[in-house]
């Protein structure tokens, strides 16, 4: 349902050319076009399974046709948005707090989404999305990074990160060398972080994004000794799907996508949160600076709240809706998608955020330049 079509009928046009020092404050006809930068799966359109098509109604009803850039990583999105060219981005916690410190998104008149209202009373004012009491973005889907599994290595689902960050023999009897994945992605040091925050309570790490030196020092020699172990650093959904069901992968951090996806073809996969808890990626709907296509991208953001998107994106994606309404739409797999993603465990995730060096639990931190490139020196074996 396009509430937004309704509602932006008879207002004032914006200039597709204009750079706003301050929102706008009406939205008026679609430019024709609006270009998103998106995780893959994220903009559907019915191409893979008919039946998930949240782009193909909006197009139809507002004119503005959807060009959408699939990018693998949040370091990916940053630089996309940099080089310009796009009008939307679906950024993650870790990617968002950058675009707002680098002026590349604009602040958004949430009173120009009139569904902003139905959003989940604990997104509506997070953090990664908003500054200095301005809005720069509305929620759009959120869940954890999860730990996959084969479910013919693992009979019983294992209950910690320990099988990916360190050696040791699996169920089957051999060992996890050069079966298990890492993220390509200097975020991923905050899994790590995680994980020592249960094996090592003496580090004192209180907030997985948040690391002195001593603590990211111990991070990063946990992730050095996991490089040993590493078949694959993954960044590619299609990638580590195959490598799962070909080259012998047997765990690693995913997401809901791939878990369903693999399930859908039969594969032995399932997936756990595991003792540790799981980090997690809370996205929002972010508008370039200097985006052309402001109106569509308006509107768009209105459609990303109606039940018709959120319901069959979370089921698809293996995610959480932004709206809980949309936990009593039926979807198109007739899953009980809201329970199954974990909505009630929202408080339980520690959300991607971007690591800055003045941090509140402990005064001084490890920004996330350094973050990104010594991990760069552990993918490459330094």
């Amino acid at each position: 349902m396009l509430k937004s079509r309704a509602l932006i009928t008879g207002l004032l046009a914006l200039s597709a050319a204009s750079s706003f020092a301050a929102p706008p404050t009406a939205v008026g006809k679609g430019e024709g076009q609006l270009n998103i930068i998106a995780w893959a799966g994220y903009i559907e359109r019915g191409e893979t399974d008919k039946a998930y098509d949240w782009t193909t109604g909006f197009e139809k009803a507002t004119g503005c046709k959807v060009n959408v850039k699939t990018a693998a990583t949040s370091d990916e999105m940053v630089s996309l948005m940099k080089a310009g060219g796009y009008d939307v981005v679906t950024a993650s916690g870790d990617a968002s707090g950058r675009l707002i410190a680098s002026k590349l998104v604009q602040e958004v008149n949430i009173g120009l989404v009139p569904s902003y209202s139905k959003i989940d009373k604990r997104l509506q004012n997070a953090a990664w999305h908003t500054a200095d009491g301005k809005h720069y973005g509305v929620p759009y889907q959120s869940g954890p990074n999860v730990l996959m599994y084969n479910t013919s290595v693992f009979k019983k689902a294992p209950d910690s990160w320990s099988v990916v960050f360190e050696e040791q023999t699996l169920p089957d009897g051999k060992s996890n060398k050069g079966r298990v994945q890492a993220y390509d992605g200097a975020i991923y040091l905050a899994d790590a972080a995680l994980y020592l925050m249960s094996k090592n309570p003496e580090l004192g790490i209180k907030d997985p994004y948040e690391l002195n030196a001593k603590q990211y020092a111990a991070v990063l020699a946990l992730l050095r000794g996991q490089n040993k172990l590493t078949h694959r650093y993954w960044h590619d959904a299609t990638v580590q799907m195959n490598d799962f069901k070909n080259e012998g992968v047997a765990a690693s951090g995913s997401w809901g996508f791939m878990v369903n996806s693999l399930q859908a073809d039969k594969q032995p996969v399932s997936s756990v949160v595991p003792k540790e808890g799981a980090t997690g990626w809370a996205d929002t709907t972010m508008l370039h600076a200097k985006a052309k296509n402001v109106n569509c991208a308006y509107q768009w953001m209105e459609h990303t709240l109606s039940d018709e998107l959120q319901a069959p994106l979370a089921e698809w994606f293996g995610t959480v809706p932004v709206t809980p309404g949309a936990c009593k739409a039926k979807a198109p797999g007739g899953s009980d998608f809201c329970k199954v993603n974990g909505f009630n465990d929202l408080d339980k995730i520690k959300f991607w955020k971007t690591p800055v060096s003045k941090c509140a639990t402990q005064g001084t931190c490890v920004p996330y330049a350094k973050w990104a490139l010594d991990y760069i020196a552990i993918m490459g074996g330094r």
